[in-house]
Parts: C-alpha cells; structure tokens; sequence
C-alpha cells in the first residue's frame, strides 16, 4: 500500500519527466509524418476513466483517417486505419503522448488500460476495481496477451494488478513490455482491425466464482 499510494506516484512522474529529452525528437518526427500522412489533428484526444472512475483528457498520435459514410458516421476501423498507423500501434509510438498524461497525473506508467466512459454503467462490481489505481501505459494484460484476451480476462489481470501491485511487479511488466513490443504481439483481436468494443458480460462475477 506504501509503495502504491506514495512510491510509484512520485517514480511515475519522475521517470517520465526524465524520458521526456529523448522522447521530445521522437515525438517532434512522428508528429511531423502524423501531418503529412493523416493530416490534421495529429493528436487523438478522448475522455477516458482513470482513478476512482475520475475522467480525463487521453492523449495518443493519430493513426486512423476520419473517412465517413454519406450519413456523416465514421467508417469501420479497419477501413480507417492505415499503414502508417498500423505501424505506429504495432511498434507502440502512439502512445508516447501519454508520457504527459503520466506526468500530469492522469496516469501511471504501469496500470490497467483507460477504457472509455460509456463502459461503466457495463462493469461487474468486481469489475470495476479496476479503477482503485491509476490507468497505465501498459498493464499486467498487456504483457499477457493484450488484445487476443477476452475483455473478462482482462479486467481479472486488472484485478489482479490491484491486489498485488509492488515494485518487482511493474519492474516484470516493464521488462515484458519491452520484449512484446520488439515482438508485435497481441496488437489486434481476430476479426478486429484493434478490439471489439466491451458490451458488458453475460455473467460478469468474481473469476472465483465461475462454474
């Protein structure tokens, strides 16, 4: 509880600050190809749920085009997101604008993934305990299968995060990280150019519950 509450808060913060001189350049670039790629905006900004179902502004590089329909609604996302985007999600680039999000205090380096306001309502109580800690870069599902995890699966590793977050814990995850990025792993679900979207569960209890 030490740790989680006034450790890694301030490691957090501080750890992104001190990556932010290499991270500059590199964002600068991909800001830079965002424009000429996809055009304007090259941030994608959306609310999302953070600490104690708190919302706050989620930064990313854009990596999809705004195509619509003749009814004005957004393309599928698989139509939507290029190559150059494709890229970006699979080497993990457009999640260096959260760096700020970190150090604002939004997030954490290491946590469960914000998810989007509209899904709240759809949490099982076991569920959202997700939200006892803040959102992270990446997260225990993350390393352990990210998008190719049914949703239930990844709000038990959520939990189970919350329970057993320590410095050893987000060291692992770090490491993990690091070594599924170079791999490309877990990048989108079968059928989904990303994931589809989280519709609540049928029968959304504590795992230990299950039949």
């Amino acid at each position: 509880m030490f740790y989680r509450r006034l450790v890694k808060p301030a490691g957090d913060r501080l750890l992104a600050a001190a990556l932010m001189p290499a991270a500059l350049p590199v964002g600068f670039l991909l800001a830079a190809l965002v424009r000429l790629r996809l055009g304007r905006p090259v941030l994608f900004r959306q609310r999302r749920i953070g600490l104690q179902e708190q919302s706050f502004e989620f930064l990313k590089f854009r990596t999809m085009t705004d195509e619509r329909d003749a009814d004005g609604k957004l393309l599928p996302d698989e139509v939507r997101l290029t190559p150059f985007g494709r890229f970006l999600r699979a080497t993990s680039l457009d999640e260096l604008p959260q760096l700020w999000n970190v150090i604002k205090g939004d997030m954490s380096l290491i946590g469960p993934r914000p998810l989007l306001p509209e899904y709240l309502p759809r949490y099982s109580e076991f569920q959202r305990r997700r939200h006892e800690v803040k959102p992270g870069i990446t997260g225990l599902a993350q390393i352990l299968g990210r998008n190719t995890l049914s949703w239930e699966r990844k709000f038990e590793l959520d939990v189970q995060y919350v329970d057993a977050c320590s410095f050893l814990m987000d060291a692992r995850i770090i490491l993990l990280t690091l070594i599924s990025v170079i791999r490309r792993e877990g990048i989108s679900q079968t059928g989904h150019a990303t994931a589809a979207p989280f519709l609540g569960s049928a029968s959304a209890k504590h795992p230990e519950q299950h039949p």
